[in-house]
């Protein structure tokens, strides 16, 4: 069968006589949703691809009252573990026959909001929020408006939302640098308005406590998840008196700004300073010294958080998966190691 002319709009009426059945059967037989595998609808199918019929899928979502379009709000894209995110849910929409949209914040409540209005303004079928704040109103006015959304990385504790369990993660990082043997450890956390901030400042401060090890409070800081953190909380740590022998970082970008102000002091990371962060971003492996890091399954987070908009009513309605800690050059055992250290070992 020859294609329509250039130009020419082959409908699914055109369809339809050419292949010799009802509009609506070929109507079924083209919707990708539930696609029939019989001959006759390979038949419809066939004579369609020939023809060089394009299903109007915006249209057919509207008269079903969906546009397959779902917003995704992150607080900005020059963060690889944002831009990574909305990689993963880009891909994970497109396995449910679903377009995704972006909109950044900025961190910044207001910002939020305005995006989020903007978004449904578009009329996505949900929203997909990874700029949950622990203080944020968002997510509760979501939930009074029966708008579907979920938070991904970040969670409010009530929303439907996929994250990585930050508390475990804080653990293996914290309890890495302690089997080594280091005793004075230093945690650099992100925005304390961020769960992701708070598990992770937890699970540090869980695997300091089973060692029997005390964190001065001057050892704890925290501040933006940005490398400009990381270069000023290093300064801080590093500039002191009593400097630690190793720190854990809640992210790779702060620990870049940790290894920016090692150099500074002149300290070698692996060999002087002991260094672990978080995400394990692709950059993290390629340092002059690799960076040991916690990796976060983003893949099965996206997935997860596609499935709470397309499921809604699917328990559980917050869903944590694992992390995994990396292990590379920048944390190593420490030169002397304390005497004590195999007794104070739990």
């Amino acid at each position: 069968m020859d294609p329509a002319a250039p130009g020419v709009i082959v409908t699914l009426k055109d369809v339809a006589a050419a292949s010799g059945v009802s509009i609506s059967t070929a109507s079924r037989a083209l919707d990708e949703r539930t696609t029939s595998r019989s001959a006759a609808a390979a038949h419809v199918r066939k004579i369609a691809e020939e023809l060089g019929y394009r299903r109007n899928s915006f249209a057919s979502s509207l008269r079903r009252g969906e546009t397959r379009t779902l917003g995704v709000l992150v607080p900005r894209l020059s963060d690889t573990v944002m831009a990574l995110m909305f990689e993963e849910l880009e891909r994970a929409a497109a396995d449910r026959g679903y377009f995704a949209m972006v909109a950044t914040s900025g961190d910044e409540p207001d910002d939020e909001r305005r995006a989020a209005e903007t978004l449904l303004d578009r009329n996505v079928d949900g929203l997909i929020l990874a700029t949950a704040r622990l203080d944020d109103e968002l997510p509760r006015l979501l939930r009074e408006r029966r708008v579907t959304h979920a938070l991904v990385l970040r969670t409010d504790g009530v929303s439907p939302s996929a994250l990585g369990d930050d508390e475990v993660g804080g653990y293996l990082a914290v309890r890495h640098l302690i089997d080594l043997g280091h005793r004075d450890i230093a945690v650099v956390t992100g925005p304390s308005f961020t769960s992701t901030a708070v598990g992770r400042l937890a699970g540090a401060r869980r695997a300091l406590d089973e060692a029997g090890l005390g964190l001065p409070e001057e050892w704890v800081q925290a501040g933006g998840y940005g490398i400009e953190n990381g270069l000023l909380t290093g300064e801080r740590l590093l500039g002191a008196s009593r400097r630690p022998q190793a720190i854990f970082a809640a992210n790779d970008n702060i620990a870049l700004g940790i290894i920016a102000a090692a150099h500074r002091h002149g300290l070698t990371v692996g060999t002087d300073l002991a260094l672990v962060g978080y995400n394990d971003t692709p950059l993290s492996a390629m340092l002059p010294t690799p960076l040991t890091s916690v990796r976060v399954p983003l893949d099965q987070i996206a997935r997860a958080a596609i499935s709470l908009i397309t499921e809604p009513d699917k328990e559980p309605r917050v869903r944590k998966f694992m992390p995994t800690l990396i292990p590379r050059e920048s944390s190593r055992r420490p030169r002397r190691a304390p005497e004590d250290a195999d007794s104070r070992r739990p």
